[in-house]
């Protein structure tokens, strides 16, 4: 047997790709390991919505040639090898192989090849693959990811994705579900479901509030997730199954950008400020308890600092209880290259300090608020310091419960007894023992 060991970077789609990687590589004989030590086959799972990411995967790879010295094999797979491609091998001459998302299914071959001295990319588009034949190799565990989309074809001018995931397709309902059955069957109480624009799923019959319906109704699941939606996507009929399928969790990541019509338009987000603000709103009525997170971006090309401040009013006005804030980094391949006006990078930089207090602001005031509340929580894992757990509500507050390393996996209701801005503290209610890990 070959000892493959993956580092993988990014987002919750590259975790399930990793996952994906795993199990194909596993029916040709593969063993996962947990250091590069040793390893035959060495893989770097890649992320390139910034450059940074990418940067810190060149110096990485940099790292990992010494164990490849004596006959291993070293790729870079992902969204940065569907990017650079040829370019890659080119660049760090120790990568012996380089594959796109939709070649996963060449690796083992891919592998041969590279220990012949072949050294190859694979980067072409499979508009019908979505591995369905593929178990994917997951740590057991009461939370799982379960891809139901990929690829995207909103091209908003900043994004690489559409670049390196090619176009949308959606698997089929009955795939999704087969798939979230057997993880029921094996003790997952959570899933999240993932794709680039979720809720425009649709695979020519099911939208995505069916799909929403037929996962709810598994048994064994007890809360659905999923990310990351586009605003304009939810429909009547998806924010029905939202409000009345049990299962569904009341937050929502809604990536608003900007909150400035101007920068929207610059971006090709298709929907305006006062329509974002009425999607927050349709939520809100219809799950009063709902949260939400959101993506921010400053210093796109042209923003003004009166649009900056659109952005900062959005803040207050559409109540978010985190984001994740960027300042704007220019992308080779995307249609926002060839934009003027850009944003000096010191004026970008402080922006993005003033955005990220006020949103931290606003986080901390929301979450005193909520201080003395009653949550369910599914413990998830050790806390980073202490001897403590973390949990997360379905409303995604994150709470410290003081319980034995063997109750992840486990529900238990708490009450938030104080918060450091982000994280909470609280105490056992009762116990409320159900799916272990």
């Amino acid at each position: 047997m070959k000892r493959l060991y993956i580092e993988t970077y990014g987002c919750q789609m590259n975790v399930a790709d990793t996952e994906l990687m795993l199990g194909v590589l596993a029916r040709e004989g593969y063993v996962q390991v947990d250091s590069p030590e040793g390893a035959d086959v060495l893989l770097v799972n890649t992320c390139a919505v910034r450059d940074n990411a990418e940067q810190r995967v060149i110096g990485r790879l940099g790292e990992l040639q010494q164990h490849t010295r004596r006959g291993g094999v070293l790729g870079v797979v992902g969204c940065m090898a569907q990017r650079l491609g040829p370019r890659l091998l080119e660049q760090v001459p120790r990568v012996d192989i380089v594959a796109g998302p939709d070649a996963y299914r060449n690796l083992a071959s891919l592998v041969v090849q590279a220990e012949a001295g072949d050294r190859r990319a694979d980067t072409a588009f499979r508009s019908w693959e979505h591995y369905e034949d593929v178990p994917p190799v997951r740590e057991a565990g009461a939370t799982a990811f379960v891809t139901v989309q990929r690829g995207c074809d909103y091209k908003c001018t900043f994004c690489i994705v559409p670049y390196t995931r090619g176009p949308e397709r959606s698997r089929k309902l009955e795939d999704v579900v087969r798939e979230v059955r057997a993880l029921a069957d094996q003790g997952t109480s959570e899933v999240t479901l993932l794709g680039q624009t979720v809720n425009s799923y649709h695979d020519g019959i099911a939208d995505f509030a069916d799909l929403l319906r037929a996962v709810g109704a598994v048994d064994g699941i007890r809360r659905v997730r999923f990310t990351s939606p586009y605003p304009t996507d939810f429909t009547a009929r998806v924010i029905d199954a939202m409000a009345t399928v049990p299962a569904v969790c009341e937050h929502v990541h809604l990536p608003a950008q900007s909150g400035s019509n101007a920068v929207l338009r610059r971006m090709l987000r298709r929907y305006t400020r006062e329509q974002y603000l009425d999607v927050v709103a349709r939520l809100r009525a219809a799950m009063p308890a709902i949260t939400f997170s959101t993506d921010l971006i400053v210093g796109f090309p042209g923003e003004s600092e009166a649009q900056f401040q659109e952005t900062l009013s959005l803040v207050a006005e559409a109540g978010f209880d985190d984001a994740y804030t960027f300042r704007y980094s220019v992308r080779e391949g995307t249609p926002a290259v060839r934009l003027g006006d850009h944003v000096a990078d010191e004026t970008g930089a402080e922006r993005l300090e003033r955005l990220i207090a006020a949103v931290r602001a606003q986080a901390r005031a929301r979450n005193a608020g909520r201080v003395g509340q009653t949550v369910e929580l599914l413990v998830e894992r050790p806390a980073r310091r202490g001897d403590l757990l973390l949990g997360r509500s379905r409303t995604n507050l994150l709470a410290l419960v003081d319980l034995p390393a063997s109750a992840i996996g486990e529900y238990h209701t708490v009450q938030l007894t104080g918060t450091t801005g982000s994280t909470f503290t609280s105490h056992l209610v009762r116990p409320q023992l159900a799916v272990l890990a």
